[in-house]
């Protein structure tokens, strides 16, 4: 938090869109380092745990979240949505975490944009919201980028990259019910709740896989945990100071990150239907957030 803070005040002269830029760029940096660690960790310990000391240690960096939530939250809080949130979310970390430690970091990252494009989906399905022709088309070109990373029928798709696909539209399901619980409750308390309850689910299937870390272990998941709070922190900053079409173009700069993480580290080398793939799913990414700015423009002038 103090981080924050600190960048947060020499950024202050910036105009908006610029610091959200710088946001939006720091937070790609640090979640490309946070994927590196989780492969590395992945190959000694099972990726399930992994992911339950993810969460379960970052409680601890959320203690500042937690001490946000008061009594007017705690009346507003529905449970019953969150704790179904919280379950779908940790079934999407856990695919996560495992095609981490199995397929290349650029193509976790790659397949991980298609988020945006299953949001599009899951708004006009759940959420009754109106998609015209241009944001359709957007949404097939998306997935054709999927298709292209994936190539189904022209070589095996390994479970990484499958579970992968699972995890984007569960995460995007994720960020909807979000939407719907910011209409009566505050953004702390569904980070601390949305924490809470992955935690607790991850615990089960974590208990039945636990190993016993080492202590190089230990101190690679508490990096870990940091480093994730300080990613979505950098984020939340990024969104809430800029506009969402000036920001998006700037969050696939991760996939360079990884890239480069998986090239130097693990002598991983992106096959090119990765980076063709990634740039029809970043064009597809961008022109909806493009367009959910456009509407948003035109419903605050009404």
């Amino acid at each position: 938090m103090l981080i924050i803070k600190r960048i947060r005040i020499k950024m202050v002269l910036l105009p908006p869109n610029v610091q959200g830029i710088i946001w939006m760029g720091l937070a790609g940096m640090i979640f490309a380092s946070f994927m590196g660690i989780v492969r590395h960790v992945g190959t000694s310990l099972d990726p399930i745990q992994v992911a339950f000391l993810r969460y379960g240690l970052g409680l601890i960096f959320m203690l500042p979240f937690f001490l946000q939530v008061n009594l007017v939250d705690l009346r507003n809080a529905r449970f019953g949505l969150h704790a179904f949130r919280g379950i779908l979310h940790a079934c999407g970390v856990m695919c996560w975490f495992y095609a981490m430690s199995r397929i290349p970091i650029a193509d976790v990252t790659a397949i991980g944009f298609t988020g945006p494009v299953f949001a599009t989906i899951g708004a006009a399905v759940f959420l009754g919201e109106t998609v015209k022709i241009r944001r359709i088309v957007a949404v097939t070109i998306g997935l054709l980028g999927a298709v292209i990373i994936l190539r189904p029928g022209f070589v095996e798709i390994e479970l990484g990259a499958l579970l992968m696909l699972i995890a984007a539209p569960i995460f995007a399901a994720s960020d909807l019910l979000s939407k719907v619980l910011t209409r009566r409750e505050t953004a702390p308390a569904l980070v601390a709740y949305l924490s809470i309850f992955v935690t607790i689910t991850i615990l089960v299937p974590a208990i039945y896989v636990w190993e016993t870390p080492t202590i190089e272990e230990w101190a690679w998941m508490f990096l870990t945990a940091g480093l994730a709070t300080l990613g979505h922190l950098c984020m939340m900053n990024s969104v809430k100071i800029a506009e969402l079409s000036a920001v998006q173009p700037i969050k696939f700069l991760q996939l360079l990150w990884a890239a480069l993480i998986g090239f130097l580290i693990f002598s991983e080398v992106p096959e090119i239907w990765t980076w063709v793939g990634s740039a029809v799913i970043v064009t597809s990414s961008t022109y909806i957030a493009h367009r959910e700015a456009v509407v948003q423009k035109s419903e605050q002038l009404k």
